[in-house]
């Protein structure tokens, strides 16, 4: 069993997040604008695992996850984000 953590975007991913996802995840951190997060809480990754597989989730929605041959793919699931 791995258990998953939390922690804020724009800071290192702890070393439980797999090199394959960190790219990405440092991907869509340049993609978020001050704008978007000015006067708001400092949004947080949550890392999990499913059958084996790591996926980071942005409190926006945002998912970083691995895809059948190891790659790292995001997608964004509208319904989970804050605002």
């Amino acid at each position: 069993m791995q258990l998953g953590t939390r922690w804020d975007a724009f800071a290192t991913p702890p070393t439980a997040v797999p090199d394959a996802l960190r790219a990405q995840i440092a991907a869509v951190e340049r993609l978020l604008s001050n704008d978007q997060i000015d006067h708001q809480p400092t949004p947080r990754w949550t890392l999990t695992w499913l059958e084996g597989r790591p996926i980071a989730e942005l409190d926006s929605g945002v998912i970083v996850s691995l895809d059948a041959d190891g790659q790292a793919v995001v997608r964004h699931d509208p319904e989970d984000e804050f605002g």
